[in-house]
């Protein structure tokens, strides 16, 4: 009997050395560099802690204080005192072939604001297959971590075209199986641009069906919903819309660049908030994202035409403006549009071919040219069907009203000729945070990071923690500023001491390592 005892003590004892070794063997992982000295972002309740930070490989090793650690590793980066963050994760942006462009995959205008991984395939346009992007990514390095939507909007066309046509069975089935392929290749969701054709012309059930499939497989429903103001069937109509679908596919719900758009429905991000947070009380999952601008950015086409005037695509559209039998009711539709997004005051063309009507507002062109602001849009588009708008139609109050909310976060919804592809997590800082006090600090780090890592699905990104990937920034935030301005939308943010991807030093003091560091993130299946 004292023998088995002795022999159960020994191997108790056993059993606790080893378990004591593992822990010591963990706390002395050597790192390949250290961050000493910096306030480590925790999350918003915590806010910030003194830590030091050992990254190796592409993985945080160790967070704690090095000095009570026998580091071997002489590459120590001081931070003084500065905010050590986990790198910004946009939600919303429209970057799918810069990221195959030579020239732009580095995604400057996203590391310089500490933009570490994005989301693309929003508003319902994607690449299809999804597979085969992702993979070319991967292949030919990209600057940021990237993952991808499926757009019904091209799963649409890829089976429909662009007609104004319902799906019969057969339809639907493909643009189903379309849709998990792009699960199973590693789409984070389905995304849908219901405010553009070909998106405009489907049916809720439609988009809960299709949704039903993305939910089979993890995935998120991503939308720019049908109508942000009162083009058809109205903003409250489309909030209703997009709660329908997330309850009968049983799907997390984001609302792309959530906003309260135009005269008729300003004052309105009250009751929008109350519907969505009357859902998340039922149980639905709902978030949102939103750019911190007054101003919107589309295509000319999109912001004024009427729905019906778009169906088949850029010839049809000119085929109309020149039937005789339509001018009454184009232009009726034209004129009420602009009235709907402020008047054409508020309209600025941008990235136009005639480089001469850029900067310049639908009134001042009609004037130059001596027509109505109707006869100029249809002038300008007959000449040129890619002009892109600048559209000064949102309040301040509903703006800080969204931007308050714990489940909104910052998406830039970036292109070209807005500065919130340069800006826009530089400007919630500087402006928001810095300036007017809209939101603290710990807020917005927590809705820029740990929220869209949440929402999303990117597994071990989003918070500084032993085991996570290394996707790090470094700054003060006094030393953050946005210079993009809607006169001069291309100019690079400034203000990042470091920022960090998958452990790899991309931008040190403002300056690019030219180092791709970025990795096409695939979606891993979470429903059994």
């Amino acid at each position: 009997m004292k023998k088995e005892i002795r022999l159960s003590s020994f191997l108790i004892l056993a059993a606790l050395f080893i378990v004591i070794s593992s822990c010591a063997n963990a706390q002395i992982t050597e790192p390949d560099y250290l961050i000493t000295g910096s306030r480590v972002f925790i999350d918003k309740e915590t806010g910030f802690k003194n830590l030091d930070v050992g990254v190796k490989d592409d993985k945080i090793v160790f967070l704690g204080d090095a000095a009570s650690q026998n580091f071997k590793t002489t590459n120590i980066i001081e931070a003084d005192g500065k905010i050590l963050s986990p790198g910004f994760i946009d939600p919303h942006t429209h970057l799918t072939y810069d990221l195959s462009r030579e020239d732009r995959k580095a995604n400057l205008p996203y590391l310089m604001q500490g933009v570490t991984t994005i989301v693309t395939g929003n508003d319902g346009s994607s690449s299809i297959p999804i597979g085969e992007k992702l993979d070319e990514w991967q292949s030919n390095g990209i600057g940021t971590n990237a993952a991808l939507l499926v757009g019904h909007g091209s799963v649409r066309k890829e089976v429909l075209g662009l007609k104004d046509v319902q799906p019969n069975a057969d339809d639907l089935k493909q643009m189903k199986d379309l849709v998990a392929q792009a699960m199973k290749d590693g789409a984070f969701g389905i995304s849908t641009g219901l405010f553009y054709s070909p998106g405009s012309y489907s049916e809720t059930e439609e988009i809960i069906e299709l949704s039903k499939v993305a939910s089979k497989y993890g995935g998120i429903y991503d939308t720019h919903m049908r109508d942000e103001s009162s083009y058809t069937i109205g903003l409250i109509k489309s909030v209703e819309e997009i709660l329908e679908i997330a309850e009968k596919s049983d799907i997390p719900v984001h609302i792309s660049h959530i906003k309260a758009l135009g005269k008729d429905v300003w004052g309105k991000s009250a009751e929008v908030i109350k519907m969505v947070e009357e859902a998340q009380e039922k149980g639905l999952i709902v978030t949102a994202n939103q750019y911190p601008y007054p101003a919107s950015r589309t295509n000319l086409i999109a912001a004024v035409i009427p729905r019906w005037a778009e169906e088949g695509g850029y010839e049809s559209l000119i085929e109309r403006f020149n039937d005789a039998t339509l001018q009454d009711s184009l232009k009726a539709g034209i004129k009420e549009n602009i009235r709907r997004r402020g008047g054409p005051e508020t309209l600025i063309f941008s990235s136009a071919e005639d480089e001469k009507l850029n900067g310049l507002s639908l009134k001042e062109i009609a004037s130059n040219w001596d027509i109505t602001p109707t006869e100029t849009v249809i002038k300008a588009l007959k000449a040129d069907g890619e002009i892109r708008v600048v559209s000064y139609n949102m309040t301040d109050e509903d703006l800080n009203s969204f931007m308050q909310q714990e489940w909104v976060m910052t998406g830039s919804d970036g292109t070209p000729g807005h500065p919130r592809k340069y800006g826009s997590f530089s400007t919630k800082m500087r402006k928001y945070y810095k300036e007017d006090g809209i939101i603290d600090l710990p807020f917005l780090l927590h809705n820029q990071s740990v929220l869209v890592a949440e929402t999303f699905g990117f597994e071990k990104r989003g918070k500084i923690e032993e085991g996570n990937f290394a996707d790090l920034i470094l700054f003060d935030p006094d030393e953050v500023k946005d210079h993009a301005t809607f006169e001069d939308p291309s100019k690079l943010a400034t203000g990042m001491n470091l920022v960090i991807v998958n452990g790899e030093i991309v931008l040190r003091n403002g300056e690019f390592a030219n180092k791709l560091a970025g990795k096409a993130l695939k979606h891993q299946n979470t429903k059994p």
